[in-house]
């Protein structure tokens, strides 16, 4: 087996592995009850758990266009990363 069908391979995993991250980020965050002392911090977890899956995702489709691009033999292009918050951002 080649370096180019094993990387093939891990292509495709990558691309459902980004299946199953889009179903996390797309599950529906259940309302606390109001009697329940834990619900925000539940509620803080699930957004956090959702932002890196989305996050995570967006890492693993940036990566297989890179592979993809080495593989073809194409140049590959660099792109900055801007996951950091607003703070952030205006802080510079």
């Amino acid at each position: 087996m080649s370096v180019n069908d094993i990387k093939e391979r891990i292509i495709k995993a990558g691309h459902e592995a980004v299946k199953q991250l889009i179903k996390v980020a797309e599950e529906e965050i259940i309302k606390p009850d109001p009697e329940d002392e834990l619900a925000a911090d539940r509620l803080k977890n699930a957004a956090a758990t959702k932002k890196l899956a989305i996050f995570d995702a967006f890492e693993i489709l940036n990566r297989i266009e890179v592979e993809k691009a080495l593989i073809e033999g194409k140049p590959v292009e660099e792109k900055q990363k801007s996951f950091s918050g607003f703070a952030e951002r205006k802080s510079k």
